[in-house]
């Protein structure tokens, strides 16, 4: 972490001396990953080298694959790091996520010096949402020391949530059904 720039001039530069290079990101390198930031790079800088992108699984669907199907209708992935982006931007964002009803998965909801945010995030969604909405937490999908938990948007809090979390936040029509986080498309069943 944080040294993204320099990974990426590593690579590129490799790259432009005839060398094949893959550079590789977790999850799907084109959400939240290194495929952007190459591709402004090697424009930025002149470097004219094939880029090729090679798509990956994304957290939010590894997450949702372990909860059932919470992500089956309109849903949107909101980073809660503020490195890169303003704080006020995100929150500015999750206000209108939360009020358009929007299911929506949380990247990098809390680390060792950003513990409040998360909490201001819960209190907007309580300003739109009932307690009962369900909310999955995933950590370290796919890794050996995965954990995930549903929770529900009064209590999720509780949980252990670290920068290796996924959130799911449901809307107002997700539900638990037999275990599974499920978000309704409107099927008449």
């Amino acid at each position: 972490m944080r040294q993204e720039v320099d990974r990426c001039r590593a690579a590129l530069d490799r790259a432009c001396q005839g060398d094949t290079v893959a550079f590789i990101s977790s999850g799907d390198a084109g959400v939240y990953g290194m495929a952007g930031l190459a591709i402004e790079m090697a424009a930025a800088h002149g470097m004219h080298v094939p880029i090729e992108i090679v798509p990956g699984v994304s957290a939010a669907n590894s997450a949702a694959a372990r909860f059932g199907a919470p992500l089956m209708l309109d849903y949107a992935c909101v980073s809660l790091s503020d490195l890169l982006m303003p704080w006020e931007t995100i929150r500015q964002r999750i206000e209108a996520l939360a009020g358009a009803d929007m299911v929506v998965a949380l990247y990098n909801p809390k680390s060792t010096k950003r513990i409040t945010q998360i909490g201001e995030v819960a209190e907007i969604f309580r300003q739109h949402r009932p307690g009962a909405t369900p909310v999955g937490i995933a950590t370290a999908v796919g890794a050996p020391d995965e954990h995930y938990v549903l929770s529900d948007l009064e209590h999720f809090l509780d949980e252990e949530i670290t920068m290796k979390s996924i959130v799911i936040v449901g809307n107002r029509s997700s539900k638990i059904l037999d275990g599974w986080f499920v978000t309704p498309r409107g099927y008449k069943i």
